[in-house]
């Protein structure tokens, strides 16, 4: 079978699978679907879908192959009896994996002469389509810039190095600040709901000093770079003085204090570790070697 330059396969049809391939038809790619309950291709069959009938059908369709299953268990056993037929195309696995999976399987793809890059989807289903998302990728260079305009169809795509495991590594990362920031929120959505604030009068305000706290992100990005921290705008002592005020507000209206005792027992370790004058990004330092403060 010929192959056309733009067509895609995409193996892995759950949600997210499903929005991908939704999103290569609407740029007008030729796009192959293969999962292994095949009821789940028919949505996409009626939007002009090709389903394949076996993995090796799916695989011989296309010249980019796009994984997008349930572990990296899954992922292997759909493509480890394929090796030979992957040879010369270029894999992108979508699968959620740990940054030590995602350079096996680099490890596994360069083995069988298949060209790899390891992605990151940095949006739920709906989002899938649209410029402003990010997709992270890690791994080829060259398979990246081959690529990139069909990778484009799925939102916009960030080449973060060679090294596989980057992309993996950026979106736990990604993650956890993600988490971080809508915790605080709703930990100051609830202080000031005890005294009858809406969360949609309290989160344009929020919004907005979120929109302040990133240029402390990137003030501090240098400093971290560096190894050193003029506390030049807030120190930590400051910082320390001030997380008081949150508790004792939040403990005043019974509002759980976790969060903010786990930030402050940050500050503190940072502080008894001889940053009590240094900036806020001092923190890394303890966060980075833990045990060393204790």
């Amino acid at each position: 079978m010929h192959a056309d330059r733009s067509a895609v396969t995409v193996i892995g049809l759950g949600s997210m699978g499903s929005a991908l391939a939704a999103a290569l038809l609407e740029a007008g790619h030729t796009t192959t679907v293969w999962n292994r309950s095949a009821h789940r291709a028919r949505p996409l069959a009626d939007r002009g879908a090709r389903p394949a009938a076996t993995p090796e059908e799916a695989v011989a369709a296309s010249p980019l192959i796009l994984t997008c299953l349930l572990d990296d268990e899954a992922l292997h056993a759909v493509l480890d009896p394929l090796a030979a037929s992957l040879a010369g195309k270029t894999l992108v696995n979508l699968t959620s994996s740990s940054p030590e999976q995602a350079r096996a399987n680099d490890t596994w793809a360069a083995a069988h002469g298949i060209r790899h890059l390891d992605g990151a989807i940095m949006t739920t289903p709906p989002g899938v389509g649209s410029p402003d998302m990010m997709f992270l990728y890690s791994g080829s260079p060259d398979a990246f810039t081959a690529h990139r305009p069909t990778l484009t169809s799925l939102g916009d795509p960030l080449h973060l190095g060679t090294d596989p495991g980057l992309a993996s590594l950026y979106d736990a990362a990604l993650l956890g600040l993600m988490w971080s920031t809508m915790t605080g929120w709703l930990h100051g959505t609830a202080l000031v709901g005890a005294e009858k604030t809406p969360a949609t009068a309290f989160t344009p305000v929020a919004v907005r000093w979120l929109g302040a706290v990133t240029g402390f992100l990137t003030t501090y990005a240098a400093q971290v770079d560096d190894g050193r921290y003029p506390g030049d705008d807030a120190t930590v002592d400051v910082q320390i003085a001030a997380i008081d005020h949150l508790l004792h507000a939040a403990a005043a209206r019974d509002i759980d204090n976790a969060l903010p005792e786990l930030l402050k027992s940050a500050m503190e370790r940072a502080r008894d570790a001889g940053h009590g004058a240094d900036s806020y990004a001092s923190l890394i330092e303890v966060l980075r070697n833990p045990a060393a403060d204790r």
